[in-house]
């Protein structure tokens, strides 16, 4: 494979980061541009010898593709430069599906459930053959002789359009970013259209309604714990060291599979992973034995220990996934207090499930409720936090200045969850955790 010359236009993104590292393993040269604030991405990128420049169109250079961060416009300096040097210019979907066209390609979509599902199923196949994997929190591998390429495959503002894989995984289908779709109805169909793209055949999850109405042109199997599922998990054990459970497919037992992770979702993505792998004829073996070694993917349930306390670190920031986090920490810790510190993803998120948000987090023995973390899409609201709190019994609100309240509990486990900048919450609280 020839090398090329990349240049990343907001370097630091997730999924560009994703990409960077997985062009520069395959050994091509890669630099980009973003803020000179510090982010989670920025150590690994530099530690494999990607440079990363502060934006100016002065860095581009001849025979350079550039890909254009998702947040970048055509005005955009650097961007505008680029085409008046005649560069190649990508989007990232467009640069992601370079590689989804290269390799036998699994894209993982759904409202819930891509990272850790990419993550497991990337996991998997990497012990059967050299796999490249593009997970949505900043990690990505590649390699050039591949067989495989694991990636997410993000629903928002329809960029998976963009992608032509050969098999697709569907976690489930929920109205989420209420900025950009009209209704259930609208996220339903750019799923459709999205299943129409694939080449090979669909693995959906079989309780969800929208999943089900689903019109293809390629096999839709259907994965879950009910009779009429393709892919079937029965005899299922769910115990604090984890769950195990057997595996069918239609009349046929795959066998029996342990997995040390937590919460009947993860049941479910370990389905999919185990479904896309039967049909690729992986070893049966092979799977159970990378099934049961798996630890799980950054910011999905991370666990440290801090004097008598176990903190969680959860990305989830919808209803959906709450409530899965939640059965997750019961099953793991059954006879420990559930504490739960949330900061609200975006004003409109919140507005629009306003209810569902208070059913989720009145799962937990006790929820704080940080400010709420305003997105560069929107810049006001009309629901406060307040109106959060007025749905879940016994629930206060918290602030950087009021983390020592969390020092009350002992022996038990404090989850804070949220997609924006949650974790400045849990360093505070672990600081002053240590000091106790």
């Amino acid at each position: 494979m020839t090398k090329k010359s990349y240049y990343f236009v907001g370097i630091k993104g997730t999924g560009m980061a994703s990409l960077a590292r997985i062009l520069n393993d395959q050994g091509n040269h890669v630099e980009g541009s973003d803020i000179e604030k510090k982010t989670f991405t920025q150590g690994p990128l530099e530690r494999v010898g990607i440079k990363i420049h502060n934006f100016d169109p002065a860095n581009l250079k001849d025979g350079m593709i550039v890909i254009q961060g998702n947040a970048f416009g055509d005005d955009q300096p650097e961007i505008k430069r680029a085409h008046e040097m005649g560069l190649t210019v990508l989007s990232y979907p467009e640069a992601v599906e370079e590689q989804v066209a290269r390799y036998t390609s699994i894209g993982i979509a759904g409202a819930h459930g891509k990272t850790s599902t990419t993550g497991l199923l990337s996991h998997v196949l990497h012990a059967v053959a050299p796999t490249g994997y593009l997970i949505g929190d900043g990690v990505g591998h590649g390699e050039p002789d591949a067989r495989f390429f694991v990636f997410e495959a993000d629903e928002y503002r329809d960029h998976f359009l963009a992608y032509h894989p050969d098999y697709a995984i569907m976690t489930n289908i929920d109205f989420d970013h209420p900025d950009y779709f009209k209704d259930i109805d609208d996220v339903r169909a750019s799923f459709e259209q999205y299943g129409k793209q694939v080449k090979k055949a669909v693995f959906a999850w079989g309780d969800d309604e929208n999943l089900r109405k689903l019109k293809l042109d390629v096999p839709i199997y259907y994965y879950g714990t009910g009779d009429k599922d393709d892919f079937r998990a029965a005899n299922i054990q769910r115990k604090p060291s984890g769950s195990t459970f057997d595996v069918y497919f239609r009349d046929k037992k795959l066998g029996t599979f342990t997995i040390h992770l937590y919460g009947e979702h993860s049941i479910l993505n370990s389905l999919a992973v185990i479904a896309v792998s039967y049909m690729e004829k992986v070893d049966l073996e092979v799977i159970a034995d990378e099934l049961a070694n798996f630890s799980g993917v950054k910011r999905r349930f991370s666990e440290t220990d801090v004097a008598d306390m176990k903190i969680i670190d959860d990305y989830a920031h919808h209803p959906s996934e709450i409530k899965a986090t939640l059965d997750a920490a019961r099953q793991k810790f059954p006879d420990r207090k559930i504490i739960t510190v949330f900061q609200p993803h975006t004003y409109s998120r919140l507005a629009a499930y306003l209810d569902d948000f208070g059913k989720s987090l009145s799962r937990a023995d006790k929820v704080f409720v940080t400010p709420i973390f305003g997105s560069i899409r929107e810049h006001s609201g009309n629901v406060s936090r307040m109106d959060l709190e007025d749905r879940i019994p016994g629930s206060a609100n918290i602030e950087m200045d009021s983390i020592k309240q969390l020092l009350d509990y002992h022996n038990a486990v404090i989850i804070f969850m949220g997609a924006g900048d949650i974790p400045k919450y849990e360093d505070a609280y672990k600081k002053l955790l240590a000091q106790r």
